[in-house]
């Protein structure tokens, strides 16, 4: 029998790559773009051309998808109720990508996409006649601000807080996956990525790279602070010279989740932490930073009493720096158990991550120092 797939998010930076995955061994698709979000088919094509797949490929996509535009904040994703109900008739599984990664979001902007949009996921696939399977990406970061440890796949608890309203917010999405699952007896596919990254250069028609957020914000924060001394800034940010954070290339991000959906589910809502199975060092990061950026970066135990004007800038991006004091490591047992071997992936290190964030043709710089760490209270000032 063949089970038409709904995709939502597929032009997003994982989305994309789902996409890629799932035409492997489905004739077709339909993708719920965002109403008035552009041309969703072209970006997509756009997408395989410049990521090296055939012509002959890139010919059939108009014939293989159909874009349906939704909106994922309205009741009914915004349709009248006669187009909803056959879009909801007409699915055999729901991936649900699409959402906000925006970390400085506030709560209230982040529950409508995340949230509520989850929310509207889920009465779609209530209303089907087909009973779809639903998966949900959300994120390995619904642990919260606990920095230390170990996070399992089945906790789901707001016992440690969040590092910002993103993190909360999916959160919340997770909750409501459990609650409808209860409700109507139904089996979910939760996976929860860590921070997908990727190797292919930043070009202008391709989705973001998640840390080129980060380069963004500390050169936008470096220009806004007004004229500096000669040489690179000092910028002190709290972070750990031993913590860690967990990197994982999307292209594999997304060939795990497509085998995890492929497995007969349990009955009730299924968990996976899609991680790697070992972290990146933050000075490792630091030091990919302080290449893109002309910064010196010094992690510090707390927050100085006397920030510079640039250090006041960062500061009201939070969700950017509160990572580099992060130790605590994802369990992925589950997964690893599953899918052997194959489940662990190629090394994350400073060439890969910069081949997928710097320009091209722009060469990395000699290695700058060390990261400074400064955790005596003497260094805070």
């Amino acid at each position: 029998m063949v089970v038409h797939v709904a995709l939502t998010g597929a032009t997003g930076f994982l989305g994309l790559r789902l996409l890629r995955r799932l035409l492997d061994t489905h004739s077709s698709l339909t993708v719920l773009a965002h109403a008035g979000s552009g041309d969703a088919l072209r970006r997509i094509i756009r997408f395989f051309e410049l990521t090296g797949a055939t012509e002959a490929f890139v010919a059939g996509l108009p014939g293989r998808l159909r874009v349906v535009e939704t909106d994922l904040a309205q009741p009914r994703l915004g349709l009248s109720a006669r187009a909803f109900q056959e879009l909801a008739d007409g699915i055999g599984t729901l991936w649900h990508s699409a959402g906000s990664i925006n970390l400085e979001g506030d709560l209230p902007e982040l529950r409508r996409t995340n949230v509520e949009g989850t929310r509207h996921l889920l009465e779609l696939a209530t209303a089907g006649r087909g009973r779809p399977l639903v998966h949900h990406v959300s994120t390995a970061f619904v642990a919260g601000a606990r920095r230390e440890g170990v996070a399992y796949e089945d906790e789901l608890d707001d016992a440690w807080g969040f590092e910002n309203a993103y993190e909360r917010s999916k959160y919340e999405a997770e909750l409501l996956v459990h609650a409808w699952s209860r409700e109507h007896g139904r089996p979910a596919l939760v996976m929860r990525p860590s921070i997908l990254v990727s190797d292919v250069p930043p070009h202008p028609e391709l989705p973001a790279h998640p840390l080129l957020v980060i380069e963004r914000i500390l050169r936008d924060a470096r220009g806004a602070a007004g004229p500096q001394a000669p040489g690179r800034p000092r910028v002190r940010t709290v972070g750990h010279p031993h913590g860690h954070l967990n990197l994982l290339q999307v292209e594999h991000a997304a060939e795990v989740m497509v085998r995890l959906a492929g497995r007969t589910p349990s009955g009730g809502v299924d968990t996976y932490h899609v991680v790697h199975d070992r972290d990146v060092p933050v000075p490792t990061v630091v030091t990919l930073l302080e290449q893109l950026v002309p910064l010196t970066v010094e992690l510090v135990a707390t927050k100085p009493d006397a920030p510079s004007a640039l250090e006041a800038l960062l500061d009201f991006y939070p969700g950017m720096t509160a990572y580099l004091a992060h130790r605590r490591r994802f369990d992925d047992t589950r997964v690893r158990s599953l899918l052997g071997p194959s489940a662990a992936s190629a090394p994350v290190g400073l060439d890969y991550l910069w081949s997928g964030l710097a320009p091209p043709g722009r060469a990395r710089t000699g290695s700058p120092d060390a990261p400074t760490t400064a955790f005596s209270s003497s260094r805070h000032a």
